[in-house]
């Protein structure tokens, strides 16, 4: 009973710390202390909490290290922004067809999670992680030759050029190849990035404390004492992997639906590794600090604008001074324990 009182008071102070902070931005913007830059920052800084909360359902409650996260995200952004632009006549209330783009982006997302997932969750450390590494520069370069139109005859794809769609006079086209999606309508708000952290919160907290996530921590800690308990590995293991990259696309939808142009080189290796740095500077199964990890390192580079030239040197001396002051044990044998297997990938093989 005690430790489920300290689970759920957890649970209620990661639910009132989004709230506090979505009152206290609200006032700031208000007031306009934030200035614009800032304030454009809001919603991506929502997607990244939930970005960085759904990875550490892989890497800190799972134990695997992902480094393709933002192909979910891609997967998506893109999905949510087709299906936004495809039920613009049939759905005209701007939020309610946000919510339904996000579930499609979410849906999506998880489609590509159990296809990704089914054949490689059987690997571990460096072996997953370069699988994954890989599954996310294919989603790249896919979407680079995508062509995605619509006429009133319903969706067009190709992979060749805009010009293979086929279709007919009026039709418009929604992602053209390298370009990316354009003219997106932006219906994407704070409040409703704030109401997806806390759906996201939810979800990652019912399953750790329920009898899955009791499976899935056991398998993290001792893979061969749960196997021979009879845990099902690769079905908890999916689990996590299928709901993390689920709450992924949906991060990716409403950030997609934040610009009016977005391209697939913005969802790149550089993007997985910034997400594994907010887990990672925040804690590796600790859910507060991704959220707190996220907020501050997504909005310190804008904070640090006035330094010019500088700015990204603060930025990285800020990053190893948290490193050094948190002193994270988990994070540190988490990064030695992935250093080892990536020098020594051969024994583990023969192991």
């Amino acid at each position: 009973m005690k430790k489920l009182s300290k689970n759920t008071l957890n649970g209620f102070i990661n639910y009132a710390l989004v709230v506090v902070l979505f009152i206290v931005f609200q006032i700031l913007a208000s007031a306009k202390v934030l200035n614009n830059s800032m304030t454009g920052l809001l919603i991506p800084i929502c997607c990244y909490v939930v970005m960085a909360l759904s990875l550490n359902l892989v890497v800190g409650f799972s134990g695997e290290l992902s480094l393709g996260h933002a192909g979910f995200m891609s997967v998506g952004a893109f999905g949510g922004v087709v299906m936004s632009t495809y039920l613009s006549n049939a759905i005209t209330i701007a939020p309610l067809r946000l919510v339904v783009a996000v579930m499609f982006g979410a849906l999506f997302a998880a489609a590509a999670g159990v296809l990704i997932g089914v054949p490689v969750l059987r690997l571990r450390g460096d072996y997953l992680a370069i699988v994954t590494l890989a599954f996310g520069e294919i989603i790249k370069n896919i979407m680079n030759c995508m062509y995605i139109g619509r006429d009133s005859k319903g969706l067009h794809f190709s992979l060749t050029d805009e010009a293979s769609l086929n279709m007919e006079a009026g039709g418009v086209t929604i992602v053209n190849g390298p370009m990316g999606a354009l003219k997106i309508a932006k219906i994407s708000t704070f409040a409703s990035g704030i109401v997806l952290i806390l759906i996201t919160l939810f979800i990652i907290q019912n399953l750790v404390n329920s009898r899955a996530g009791r499976a899935i921590a056991g398998i993290r800690d001792n893979r061969i004492a749960a196997e021979a308990c009879g845990v099902p590995i690769t079905k908890y293991k999916l689990m996590a992997f299928v709901t993390s990259a689920a709450m992924a696309g949906a991060a990716g939808a409403l950030y997609g639906l934040n610009y009016s142009t977005i391209v697939p080189k913005k969802f790149d290796f550089n993007t997985s590794i910034l997400i594994l740095v907010f887990v990672v500077l925040g804690g590796i199964g600790n859910l507060r600090g991704s959220i707190i990890a996220a907020i501050v390192l997504t909005a310190l580079p804008e904070a640090l604008r006035q330094f010019q030239d500088y700015r990204m040197l603060v930025y990285a001396i800020v990053l190893i001074l948290v490193m050094i002051l948190t002193n994270n044990e988990k994070a540190a044998s988490f990064i030695s324990g992935m250093v080892k297997k990536i020098k020594a990938p051969k024994k583990e093989a023969k192991a």
